[in-house]
């Protein structure tokens, strides 16, 4: 009875060792695991770490450019507004040209009509002035040929007046006269007709002096 009872005692005690060492193992394996896990776990932490420190760079640099890009921004709304204004103020002044070369047409217009009026009035006073021209060109034409007539009628009326004053203060000639006159008493001129239908002028010295005919 003693016997079986080591024995199964110590089959007992085997079956614990080997449960032990198998435990053992199981535990040194778990552990080996756990610690390949914790390992990976704290390489997938470093790597983490590494990509939020890379995150944060990038954070970084994406804050900077974004204020880079908001002052790009302002820098871009400020020359916008200056920009508007600008066109604004040009489109005034384009307007305002519009209107002052509106005007400016129109007086030009306004010009043009009273340049034609001018235009047609001086026309037609030149059209005018050219006919009297025309007109005292005609009459001085005819001026001058009653002047060259009465030119010539004087010429010959001075010198049949010398001729008769020749004939009268030669004696030969008024003695011819005389017999004559006597001859033909119808024709003979008083002294009284003398002056007939002429006008004169007695100077105080009693010479008559003829002006024109009447």
């Amino acid at each position: 009875m003693k016997n079986y009872l080591s024995t199964t005692l110590a089959l007992v005690c085997i079956v614990l060792v080997i449960s032990l060492v198998v435990m053992n193992r199981a535990d040194n394996a778990h552990h080996e695991a756990d610690a390949g896990t914790i390992a990976d776990v704290s390489n997938q932490l470093v790597s983490a770490q590494a990509q939020i420190t890379a995150g944060n760079g990038t954070m970084l640099t994406l804050s900077n450019s974004l204020d880079e890009c908001r002052s790009a921004s302002f820098t871009l709304s400020n020359r916008l507004t200056e920009a508007e204004s600008i066109i604004a103020l040009n489109t005034e002044q384009i307007t305002n040209l519009n209107r002052q070369l509106a005007e400016a047409e129109l007086q030009n217009q306004t010009l043009g009509q009273t340049l034609g009026r001018s235009v047609m009035d001086l026309t037609n006073q030149l059209a005018g002035l050219t006919s009297q021209f025309a007109v005292t060109e005609s009459n001085l034409v005819q001026a001058n040929k009653n002047y060259a007539l009465l030119e010539e009628r004087l010429r010959r009326d001075v010198a049949e007046r010398l001729v008769m004053e020749r004939k009268f203060y030669n004696l030969s000639e008024l003695q011819a006269q005389i017999e004559y006159l006597q001859s033909h008493p119808i024709e003979t001129v008083s002294a009284d007709s003398i002056y007939a239908g002429l006008e004169v002028a007695v100077k105080s010295n009693g010479t008559v002096h003829v002006l024109s005919p009447n």
